[in-house]
């Protein structure tokens, strides 16, 4: 095969793991629990990059997790498998996610804390501008059947794959260290920036490390260290 049937999923791959890493340091350990404090230009490079990537408002996905750790699997629960079953979230985690941002109540209640400021105001509260100038980029650099290829499979990826593994999968079967409702993947942890290690999260929320013991790998936790070398984070936690 030549390179240039390898070049889309080698991309889309890429992507896909650049977002699952930002979701998880900026959005996740970052605002959703405050475990790092992120320096004003690394505020702005997540964001960017998210919006690119993902279209996603900060806002809306630090509210849906908030209240997934309020109610976890029980009444109030926005993605839980052992209440509505395991296919319907691995499968249909979008729908569910998309139905609680669009309830007002949960985005204030549990996210008082992210008011819009003018970044959002004028660039990322616009999710599918930043998706389509992400798709341009691609289409410059790549060209156009390359970049659609590419961009389609890195939405199958992290839509379809990545969060519903983690939403699904990480509260329905796996290994555990602590008492609680979440399991570990060791293995799937690797492609999930460390996501999988749900277990320990679940036990720990405000820890800014998921791996607790040997052979537990947190991806993400080793960009977070790479980052506070250079001060562009500060672990609270």
């Amino acid at each position: 095969m030549s390179l240039d049937v390898w070049t889309a999923p080698v991309v889309a791959i890429a992507l896909t793991q650049i977002a699952v890493v930002a979701t998880s340091i900026y959005l996740h350990r970052a605002l959703a629990h405050r475990a790092l404090v992120v320096h004003p230009v690394a505020d702005v490079v997540f964001r960017t990059v998210l919006w690119l990537t993902t279209g996603q408002r900060r806002q809306e996905w630090v509210a849906v997790h908030r209240k997934h750790h309020a109610f976890t699997d029980r009444e109030g629960d926005p993605h839980s498998p052992r209440l509505l079953g395991f296919w319907k979230v691995q499968l249909w985690n979008v729908y569910y996610y998309m139905r609680e941002v669009r309830n007002a109540a949960t985005i204030q209640k549990f996210a008082p804390d992210l008011p819009e400021d003018r970044l959002d105001r004028a660039v990322f509260s616009r999710g599918w501008v930043g998706l389509g100038v992400g798709l341009a980029l691609l289409c410059l650099a790549l060209g156009v059947w390359a970049a659609l290829g590419a961009a389609l499979a890195h939405a199958v990826l992290y839509v379809f794959v990545m969060a519903p593994l983690i939403n699904a999968l990480g509260h329905w079967r796996g290994a555990q260290n602590f008492s609680n409702t979440a399991y570990n993947s060791r293995v799937l942890a690797w492609i999930t920036g460390g996501e999988s290690l749900h277990n320990n999260h679940h036990a720990h929320p405000r820890a800014p490390k998921f791996s607790v013991r040997r052979f537990e790998f947190d991806p993400s936790w080793v960009v977070i260290r790479a980052l506070a070398a250079v001060k562009l984070v500060v672990i609270v936690r």
